[in-house]
């Protein structure tokens, strides 16, 4: 089959699209025919070797954790999904023709492929964030990076649980922070003061890396009442790096809920082929996105 794969760290230019022997379903496990996968922050960080202590991984490797496709292969012990069902899930290696997921869901009715592969790591790390930053309903939350993947479920999902959002994005993405819920703000100078107008911050979200640690922990009086996705730096501010994901089946049974009931709608900003795959990965470190970006396969 047909994989991206790395033989080097390195930028986009070490990605190559290369002939590998198919993947097998194990315990606990399926298949799928991929139809399309995700592309995730962390797959270009662990492509450019940042976080190997999270991610240790063998060269060459694959690259993708997120992928929607068509169960083909069934392991020992899987319950209540069947050859041909359409799902979609995490697992290693998804910007290939075939992938293994570990854990999955069927996809909910009127999802395509597309939009269901932006899901899984996304709502994972958004449940797992806002559990950590210890946000409660009636509470503030201000969002750094609010207009991406992660950004776009936290906020719909804070919303959902009685948390007043207010999201910080450029100049294009006012009114799509806005549609979410969100009281909206821009990026640059000033953006301290006119978060402040807003009124009380309880807690704030890194999700852009962009060197605002020191500012959101200004705003929220407490280096506790922030956690980072994106900049590796946080810890020497008291502040807490989230990399390490909890529970992913959990996470898909409550996408599922929230996609179903109409509450939760991540678009996607564009598509890419497997051989577009480094493409997709310049496009993401360069951030700015409006929703996600997947991989059609």
């Amino acid at each position: 089959m047909k994989r991206v794969s790395f033989a080097e760290f390195g930028g986009p230019e070490v990605l190559q699209l290369v002939d590998v022997e198919e993947p097998h379903a194990g315990p606990g496990q399926v298949r799928i025919a991929v139809r399309a996968a995700g592309v995730n922050p962390v797959d270009w960080r662990i492509r450019e070797g940042q976080i190997l202590k999270a991610h240790p991984i063998e060269l060459p490797a694959g690259v993708g954790i997120d992928a929607a496709g068509v169960v083909d292969e069934i392991g020992d012990g899987v319950e209540g999904i069947e050859v041909g069902d359409r799902v979609f899930g995490e697992g290693p290696d998804t910007y290939a023709e075939f992938a293994v997921l570990s854990a999955f869901a069927r996809m909910p009715d009127g999802l395509s492929f597309e939009e269901a592969a932006g899901y899984p790591s996304v709502v994972e790390t958004a449940l797992r964030i806002i559990r950590e930053v210890g946000v409660r309903p009636g509470q503030t939350l201000l969002v750094s990076g609010a207009s991406g993947g992660v950004g776009s479920a936290v906020l719909q999902i804070a919303r959902e649980r009685g948390i007043k959002v207010i999201g910080t994005a450029g100049a294009a993405n006012q009114d799509y922070l806005r549609g979410l819920g969100a009281l909206a703000t821009t990026y640059g100078e000033g953006w301290v003061e006119r978060v402040r107008q807003f009124g009380r911050v309880d807690a704030a979200l890194d999700l852009a890396g962009s060197g605002v640690i020191g500012e959101l922990v200004g705003l929220t009086g407490d280096p506790r009442k922030v956690v980072s996705t994106a900049d590796l730096e946080a810890p020497k501010l008291g502040v807490r790096f989230s990399d390490t994901a909890g529970s992913v089946p959990d996470a898909l049974a409550e996408a599922v809920d929230l996609i179903s009931r109409g509450r939760l709608h991540i678009p996607v900003e564009k598509s890419y082929t497997l051989a577009e795959a480094a493409a997709a990965h310049v496009d993401s470190r360069a951030g700015h996105t409006r929703g996600r970006r997947v991989i059609l396969v």
